[in-house]
Order: structure tokens, then sequence, then C-alpha cells
């Protein structure tokens, strides 16, 4: 069980870039969790929507993504009470609270359910060019409700690589001289269990391999930003601001008005 509130939490993600928090749900609340993802999926495929987030690009072909399938939605929390009140469980927050302070305001949230044999993998990339923030506090927090062993395409992270910022070229879309020098057989398995999170900087160099497994890996991946914080101009993500923990000192009238 992890220690929550440990100030040794900070201290290796601020160090590492990440921080597996193991134990976070108990299982009763996993099996809850399993059962509303499983929910949302079988709303999903019966709405006949394009569900498959696999990426494209050369590295994608490299490590083995033709005919792979990952099943993805935004904002699960739309979909279900249950995984809004996972994002405000104290456990989860105590452990985002080490890492970003008092003021913690979700951005998104998204699942991903790799099937077994044919999981799409994800190559190696920063999150930053996807949603950057004025401030850089973003992080995203990963919750297991499967197992998620090397095999089935679990989180792979570069230790440290947060601590060079901002690389341009690195959303892992293309062709790229520093994701070159770090291929994703080279990054470290980060392999959990039901009811683990693995939180990480969007600096952090990480992917995944394609699940070879004959299990599913079912994830939801929360990413959150300090109440400080702001996203910059020409966000393309959908941004929640929804304020989790403490207070959103960047609110305002017409920003919380907007209807997008």
């Amino acid at each position: 069980m992890t220690t929550i509130s440990s100030p040794s939490i900070g201290e290796q993600f601020r160090e590492h870039g990440f921080y597996l928090a193991k134990g976070v749900y108990t299982p009763d609340e996993v099996a809850e969790l399993e059962a509303e993802f499983d929910r949302i999926v079988a709303q999903l495929l019966a709405s006949g929507e394009e569900l498959n987030a696999r990426w494209s690009g050369p590295e994608m072909e490299r490590i083995g993504a033709a005919g792979t399938v990952v099943l993805h939605t935004h904002n699960v929390q739309q979909y279900s009470a249950a995984w809004l009140r996972a994002f405000m469980h104290p456990r989860f927050l105590d452990v985002a609270e080490a890492i970003l302070g008092p003021d913690i305001v979700l951005h998104h949230s998204k699942l991903f359910q790799k099937p077994p044999e044919t999981g799409a993998p994800f190559p190696m990339h920063q999150d930053w060019e996807y949603f950057p923030s004025v401030l850089d506090t973003m992080i995203a927090g990963i919750v297991h409700v499967s197992e998620a062993t090397d095999e089935m395409g679990c989180l792979r992270v570069y230790p440290g690589s947060h601590k060079v910022g901002r690389v341009g070229g690195s959303s892992g879309q293309s062709e790229s001289e520093w994701l070159a020098k770090h291929p994703i057989e080279g990054a470290t398995p980060l392999e959990a269990e039901p009811g683990d999170v693995a939180f990480f900087h969007y600096f952090t160099l990480h992917g995944s391999l394609p699940n070879r497994s004959s299990k599913t890996r079912k994830t939801v991946l929360a990413q959150m930003l300090s109440g400080k914080d702001e996203i910059e101009a020409g966000n393309a993500h959908p941004n929640e601001k929804l304020v989790l923990r403490g207070w959103n000192h960047r609110a305002r009238r017409g920003a919380v008005n907007a209807m997008k």
C-alpha cells in the first residue's frame, strides 16, 4: 500500500519523472471501476462510432502496429459517476497532491482498452505538444483496472527524461533524431496490478509495446495540472477545468462560461 503524502513521493517524482503508486484502490473499488469500464466500452461499441485510436507513423510500423487496435474515448467521468468518484478518491488525490501541491485541476481523462494479442502500441513520445500548459505542471495518472505486464503492453518510460524539458518534434507522430536515440526497447517497463496508479510528467518520455498476451489491458488516464497553471492558447483537447482538490486560481467568468 502506498504511504500517502509521504515526502518521498514528490522527491521521487522530481528525480525520475514518474511514480508508481501501489494499491491506491481496494479490490472492491477496482471491481466496481472495471464493471463501469466494461459498460462504457459496450456502450461505445453499440454506438457504431470509430473507436480505434491507433497512431500512425514510421515508428509504429517498426514496432509492429499493423492490424492492431486500441479502443479509446475521452472523459470517462461524463459516462460514469463511479469514475468521477475515482478521480476524487482521497488516496488518488493524496499522491497527486504530493506531486502537484494542494490545487489539482482535471484537464481531461481517457479510456484505453488494449485487446488481447492485437492491442496497439504507442511509440515513445512526450505529451506536452498535445496540451501545453504555461507552467508545465501537467501530469498524468494511469489508473489500472486490470493487470498490466510488459507482454500486455504496459507503460514504458525513460527515467529522468523529463529534465530535458520541451523537445520539439517529440509527439511520436513523425521521425525525430531525439526519439531515435531513445528506442522503446531501452525504456523501463512499469508493470502494474489492478488498483495501482502510474503518475508521470508530460515531459517524461514514454510509450508502450503491443499487447501480445491473451489478456485484455484496461486503463483510464487522468490528465491533471496545478490550479495555479493554465492551458496555453490553441489547446485541441477537451479541457474540463474540473477542480478535484483545492482551488483554480486561473478561473475567470468568461472561461468558465465558455461553451467549449
